[in-house]
């Protein structure tokens, strides 16, 4: 809506705009909509990134007492001469690498054997995904008594005739990949290649056995989408089971894997319950991971409170840059 009004000491006139105001109540409206969101995400996602960015340029306790602006030196230390944070790097990598794809195949096998038209398939979903929703702590209690000298898991093992870890197993600090290569005679291999420790493969097998059912969930919301006329067109066509799958299941369901894959490294750069449970970072600091480490740094040592949220920030920035490259491989191409 337009008028026309006379600007003074001219003849001409020029267009003056008006809005319209049920636009500008549209306007008003959405904001008053989304405020909730943006004053919960403000709050305690992007205030807190920020906060801790501010307090990595500085030298501070926990109690405050020391504030000292020290810029970039916290990140320099971090990546220069600090031997823990490539410690807790390797074993951090070392977990991602073992559980991200295992819990991502475990958990698409469950789904697809939950799809299937079987009778109780109701109660298996649930004996599935019911170990996702226990409690971390307990099940991480349960487990330690399961990897006791005398426990469950050594029973069996000696029942089948096979050799039991020694040291048990969440005191063993012997890298798996060089126990291996050892076995047969090979010389030992560099500490980056040794493979996760015993202690650590422990936890990653707990993880993996714990996170599979939530994986299998999502993954069981990406078969129910996919139409049954694709399969039966296939059948007609003579494809095996094993060809669908392949052919069909797995290409259809690839922004699932995305996501569940996003998940899954997300997830395993942030361990820290189980690790804190079931070993506190040890044995020799095999199982110690990032946040294991940021949470010694700025709390149980009572000094690094600006260490610690630099090294909360290169984490950040790792799995943002992990993302990414997960993202531009397993994303499906135009």
């Amino acid at each position: 809506m337009a008028t026309l009004a006379q600007a003074p000491g001219s003849g001409s006139a020029k267009p003056v705009k008006y809005k319209n105001p049920l636009a500008a109540e549209d306007a008003i409206a959405g904001w008053l909509f989304i405020l909730p969101a943006i004053l919960i995400i403000g709050t305690f996602i992007i205030f807190p990134i920020v906060l801790a960015f501010w307090v990595s340029l500085h030298q501070r306790d926990v109690v405050g007492s020391v504030d000292n602006w020290v810029g970039l030196a916290n990140y320099q230390d971090i990546l220069s001469d600090n031997a823990d944070f490539w410690i807790a790097f390797r074993n951090t990598a070392w977990f991602s690498l073992g559980v991200v794809p295992t819990q991502t195949a475990v958990g698409l096998f469950l789904a697809v054997l939950a799809n299937r038209k079987i009778r109780g398939k109701t109660f298996f979903r649930t004996a599935f995904y019911f170990p996702s929703i226990s409690s971390s702590v307990v099940i991480s209690m349960i487990f330690l008594w399961l990897y006791q000298n005398n426990g469950l898991i050594n029973f069996i093992i000696r029942k089948v005739g096979l050799p039991t870890p020694k040291p048990p197993w969440l005191s063993n600090p012997k890298g798996v990949l060089e126990m291996l290569w050892t076995g047969i005679g090979w010389d030992s291999a560099p500490a980056w290649i040794a493979g996760p420790s015993v202690a650590l493969l422990s936890i990653m097998m707990l993880n993996i056995w714990t996170t599979a059912g939530t994986m299998m969930v999502v993954f069981l919301a990406g078969l129910q989408d996919i139409s049954g006329d694709v399969y039966e067109a296939a059948s007609l066509d003579g494809a095996t089971r094993r060809r669908q799958f392949f052919d069909i299941t797995v290409p259809l369901l690839r922004p699932v894997i995305l996501f569940v894959v996003t998940l899954g490294f997300i997830g395993t750069f942030q361990v820290f319950d189980q690790i804190y449970v079931m070993s506190a970072g040890g044995p020799a600091k095999t199982t110690t991971t990032l946040v294991f480490l940021i949470y010694t740094e700025g709390f149980k040592f009572g000094e690094g409170l600006g260490y610690a949220s630099a090294l909360a920030v290169v984490l950040f920035a790792i799995i943002f840059v992990l993302f990414l490259i997960q993202r531009r491989l397993v994303e499906k191409k135009d």
